[in-house]
């Protein structure tokens, strides 16, 4: 009775001792799953197949070997445990080598003694000298190709149970289906490239045909302001164009010129916020010799310079108050007098103007005068920002990587495609004319063929609308951020490392809302 209990206490046991092997093994399947959806790397992938089998297989080597079907050769890599490096293996005939037979078999081959084993000699004692003395080989096959084998290796000479091969042929199934799918993704992105290297060649060929030469896109946003220029070109009606700095005002107003009677006449450009104040009246107007200190000749204006083609004026808002009524008596009028004449200079001169002002809100706060603003405003045209077109991305990229090409003596012919898609999600505060400067700084440091953008500077970059886009009517900036700035530019206003730097926005801009919100340098 004693005996019955005794042999009846082993083989409760065994049973015991199986359950608890049978649920590591299901446990080690299961992480073995987890790894292969979140691993990326073979290294990495490999290193946690080691971890987590270890605990239910006994080996020193993991390694895994693809078979080229149409040259017959095999190429792997071996992992040892305990290291993170897979040893990359030199590529042989199949034939040679044991992955041959399981290949074809598509059986397990499982060699304890490789010091017995006569077959492949030169396979053989290359495994020999890498002090393996047992091995196991499964097959790695998908239901859509025999990819190659799966290997587990020991040190000293051992026989793999029945339960251990099995349980390694279902960790064989899963690594099968990862290496699938990670050929699978590697060939898209090939083809991606693909795709994309003939993308430059096409969109230069469409730019070639486009009507609007320099302006680059194709979204819905830029095709209703392209309509917008083509119904206004035609007439000599004065034009606003309102956007963000980097929007491309300027070729917009080429454009209408372009496509004006005035076309071949003189488009003359003056950007208001490049001249000081006191010398902006004789850039537009003209001066006298001896008109003022320093007028040592007589000097043309900017409008007379223009007659009988098209003026465009930039960053109209920055023209001071007691200049605009002369503005507005030219724009009515056609006509001026050079500072210290009494003559009257008669024009035929079309307008365009542009800002990224709020000029209404500078009406209602007595910064610009509303009867020029009126007259300014008599066909106003919106140009979209880069955020809310980025369909244009690719095209605009394409566009400057070739720009910037032939000076760099670069040769740039792929455009990765998760490039684009981090540009496109992007918000471009400073517009296309950031996206410019990016592929420029690309491009240097570009030495092949692919485009390396590097994106780890968009990152740095802050919200989606830095405050210098508000300009002068000041949303989204509020006293605190002002001091701060100040304080870090020891109140310091102008200059490159000034607070109005720093906020993003011009010195005459920082001035009116430091007036407006009562800030004043301490004593």
């Amino acid at each position: 009775m004693a005996k019955n209990d005794e042999l009846s206490s082993e083989s409760d046991a065994i049973e015991s001792t199986e359950g608890t092997t049978l649920a590591a093994r299901f446990q080690a399947l299961l992480s073995v799953a987890e790894s292969i959806s979140s691993c990326r790397e073979p290294e990495e992938l490999f290193g946690r197949l080691a971890a987590e089998l270890q605990r239910v297989v006994r080996f020193d080597f993991v390694g895994a070997s693809c078979y080229d079907h149409e040259r017959g050769v095999v190429r792997g890599a071996m992992l040892e445990t305990g290291s993170t490096a897979l040893v990359p293996r030199e590529e042989m005939v199949a034939k040679e080598t044991p992955h041959a037979i399981v290949i074809e078999s598509q059986q397990p081959l499982i060699v304890s003694d490789t010091g017995a084993e006569t077959r492949w000699p030169e396979r053989m004692a290359m495994i020999r000298n890498d002090g393996i003395g047992s091995f196991c080989v499964l097959p790695l096959t998908t239901i859509h190709t025999r990819l190659g084998t799966l290997g587990f290796a020991r040190r000293d000479r051992a026989t793999y149970t029945d339960a251990e091969v099995q349980f390694m042929g279902e960790v064989a199934k899963l690594v099968a289906v990862a290496i699938e799918n990670a050929m699978a993704f590697g060939e898209i992105g090939r083809l991606k490239d693909k795709l994309a290297e003939e993308r430059l060649y096409l969109e230069s060929e469409i730019r070639n045909e486009q009507s609007f030469e320099h302006i680059i896109g194709d979204s819905p946003a830029l095709r209703r302001t392209l309509q917008q220029v083509e119904i206004v070109a035609p007439t000599d009606s004065t034009v606003l164009l309102l956007g963000e700095t980097g929007t491309g005002k300027e070729l917009l107003a080429r454009a209408i010129h372009d496509r004006s009677h005035r076309r071949d006449r003189t488009f003359v450009k003056l950007n208001c916020a490049a001249i000081p104040s006191g010398l902006l009246e004789s850039e537009l107007f003209g001066h006298e010799r001896g008109a003022f200190t320093g007028a040592i000749a007589q000097k043309i204006g900017r409008f007379q310079v223009a007659d009988g083609g098209t003026l465009f004026l930039d960053e109209v808002g920055e023209i001071p108050l007691e200049l605009q009524p002369k503005l507005l008596r030219v724009l009515q009028e056609q006509e001026f007098e050079r500072i210290g004449s009494t003559k009257t200079i008669k024009v035929d001169v079309r307008l365009i103007a542009a800002t990224n002002r709020d000029l209404l809100r500078m009406v209602e706060e007595q910064r610009f005068r509303d009867d020029l603003y009126y007259r300014l405003n008599v066909f106003p045209i919106q140009a979209p920002p880069l955020r809310e077109r980025p369909e244009d991305i690719p095209a605009l990229v394409s566009y400057f990587v070739q720009r910037f090409a032939r000076p760099m003596n670069r040769r740039v012919e792929v455009i990765p495609s998760e490039t684009l898609d981090a540009l496109r999600r992007y918000t471009w505060p400073g517009n296309i004319r950031e996206l410019a400067n990016l592929i420029e700084r690309a491009m240097i440091l570009s030495r092949g063929r692919r485009l390396e953008v590097p994106l780890d500077d968009l990152a740095r970059r802050r919200g989606p609308a830095p405050i210098g886009h508000h300009d002068t009517a000041g949303r989204g900036i509020d006293r605190a951020d002002i001091l701060r700035a100040l304080e870090q530019a020891n109140w310091v206003l102008g200059g490159p490392r000034g607070t109005a730097a720093r906020l993003g926005m011009k010195r005459t801009t920082l001035q009116s809302l430091m007036k407006r919100l009562g800030i004043e340098k301490p004593a």
